[in-house]
């Protein structure tokens, strides 16, 4: 569980330069996100046809130049990516993907490792500048759960990872117990796709997690994500109970494979 309260600062003047350095991260991350949209995705959607291909190249593009901007992020002193296993990340297909969510960069961390990510993203996106890619790349939140479990099927057979976070949002730093949507669950016994848990521990995210002040950093050292990948849940096991009680019980399964094995991290 998060720490609520940090430990008092020791060096200030290292604190201010992590602090200055998260700030000129994300104009970096801003400004990127802006020019792929603009000169490199669009391009990219003229030239690799139909659809479904345009998507399987520009993912792993995005997933590249993520993979680019971690790098840059230790280069600069503030961000470590622990993961002895990087490999079996990028072997994954058509799973669910889930993971605790303690920090603005885990969506970032977890897209660089696995190339063939899909992901749910905000509705309000459909309204953007960003919709006309949006919609090629990524699955748009929708009202309807039943539209949203037809496109979720879809990305999962044509080979991709869908990564789920199911708090739905990052998790509180107040010490409360995290709360676990169902939705999650419902997805996967309709799929019928494996969910592999990941557990994102390391440092304290002080300064990138909910409500966290934007001036802030970890007063101690530089964010550390170290990502471990648990046992795969495998939804078939409860197929043949009520959907209700099998919702029930994989939800659990997806609190305990995230959470409690955050105690040894």
């Amino acid at each position: 569980m998060l720490n609520p309260e940090p430990p008092p600062i020791t060096n200030k003047a290292l604190y201010v330069f992590r602090v200055l350095m998260k700030w000129l991260s994300f104009f970096v991350f801003g400004l990127g996100s802006l020019l792929l949209t603009i000169l490199v995705l669009p391009p990219m959607r003229l030239v690799l046809h139909p659809r479904d291909r345009f998507s399987k190249y520009a993912r792993r593009f995005i997933s590249f130049s993520f993979g680019i901007f971690v790098s840059f992020m230790h280069i600069i002193g503030i961000v470590d990516l622990d993961v002895p296993n990087r490999k079996s990340f990028r072997q994954f297909s058509s799973k669910i993907i889930i993971a605790n969510h303690p920090s603005l960069l885990d969506v970032v961390m977890l897209v660089s490792l696995i190339p063939n990510a899909d992901c749910i993203v905000a509705s309000y996106l459909n309204h953007s500048i960003l919709a006309g890619i949006v919609r090629q790349l990524y699955i748009l939140s929708s009202k309807y759960f039943e539209d949203l479990l037809k496109d979720c099927d879809k990305t999962l057979k044509q080979g991709n990872c869908l990564i789920i976070f199911p708090e739905g949002t990052r998790t509180p730093r107040s010490g409360e117990k995290p709360v676990i949507r169902k939705g999650t669950a419902r997805i996967a016994l309709s799929c019928g796709c494996g969910i592999i848990p990941l557990h994102i521990g390391g440092t304290d995210k002080y300064g990138l997690g909910k409500r966290d002040p934007w001036t802030a950093f970890n007063s101690k050292e530089r964010y550390v994500y170290r990502i471990s990948i648990g046992e795969e849940i495998h939804p078939e096991k409860y197929r043949k109970l009520p959907m209700p009680a099998a919702v029930q019980l994989i939800t659990k399964d997806i609190s305990a494979s995230i959470f409690l094995s955050s105690e040894a991290t």
